[in-house]
């Protein structure tokens, strides 16, 4: 999965240290980034600190620590820099979608994981609360209203993605209105004053109208395209298998035998991993 990115260890500790002329700076607009893609090796590369004319002194104290993985440190700047001579014709602004397939993988899920952070510090420039300014605190990835005393960390929505079974046949369907058109699984958001096994409950009746028994976790993923943090659950279908689908949501239901399952490349996600559990008999 995206995440998933050893020998490379990705570091989510607050340092705000000022960045080094090796530092990473990750620079986006909405739904771009700022990088060089190479498309012959489909690899993606983002500039360095010491890239930028006259070493960016004033970038520096502007840019926001963001991560680190190994030993090198990712930045968010919000305005867009400024290289030396040899290095300014080299970056391009780049859609977001080359993190599902550029390496090396760890920069695609920096790139992704650094979205999540800029959409999030863009939507609290003002308190929710009052609407006076908001400051970053100085030990922790956290906004506050110095007026109203609010506080607001960054935003992480729990959803689940649900491998209905019956027997030898797993439930796979495909959305409404996507771009993604390939197969996937049941998936919906938790709900207020809603367990996480209650959401399964809930989002496989109202999207395929079937009930469902005897629900296993199996493992969860950070999904930054959506701010999501999924979490993966595998049931059994409890009665009647007919289908009863929710087409403002999902364009095809199917219930689809273990053999006939489609192969798929895809590395990226939770729910192509669970799809591939199931067809290797490993569920």
């Amino acid at each position: 999965m995206i995440q998933d990115i050893a020998p490379h260890t990705y570091h989510n500790e607050y340092h705000p240290l000022l960045p080094e002329s090796s530092a990473i700076l990750l620079y986006f607009e909405d739904g771009e980034v700022l990088a060089k893609y190479r498309e012959e090796e489909d690899q993606i590369v983002y500039p360095r600190f010491g890239e930028l004319a006259d070493q960016g002194a004033s970038m520096k104290e502007a840019c926001r620590f963001l991560f680190a993985i190994d030993d090198t440190r990712y930045y968010l700047v919000m305005e867009k820099p400024a290289f030396n001579e040899d290095a300014n014709a080299a970056y391009n602004m780049e859609s977001i979608s080359l993190f599902r397939e550029a390496r090396p993988k760890h920069e695609s899920f920096a790139g992704i994981t650094g979205y999540q952070l800029w959409n999030w510090y863009r939507a609290n420039r003002y308190c929710g609360r009052c609407g006076k300014p908001m400051t970053h605190a100085d030990n922790e990835r956290m906004m506050f209203c110095k007026e109203c005393h609010h506080m607001v960390y960054p935003k992480i929505s729990p959803a689940v993605i649900v491998g209905v079974l019956d027997g030898e046949r797993i439930l796979m369907t495909k959305y409404t209105g996507r771009a993604y058109k390939r197969y996937a699984l049941i998936a919906g958001f938790n709900e207020i004053g809603e367990s996480i096994e209650d959401t399964v409950r809930r989002e496989v009746m109202e999207e395929v109208g079937l009930r469902v028994k005897n629900i296993r976790y199996y493992k969860s993923q950070p999904w930054s395209f959506s701010d999501t943090l999924l979490m993966g659950f595998y049931c059994d279908l409890d009665g009647d298998d007919t289908i009863r689908l929710d087409t403002d949501e999902l364009s095809v239901g199917e219930w689809i035998d273990r053999a006939d399952i489609p192969e798929t490349s895809d590395w990226l996600s939770l729910t192509n991993e669970m799809i591939l559990r199931f067809q290797r008999g490993e569920e």
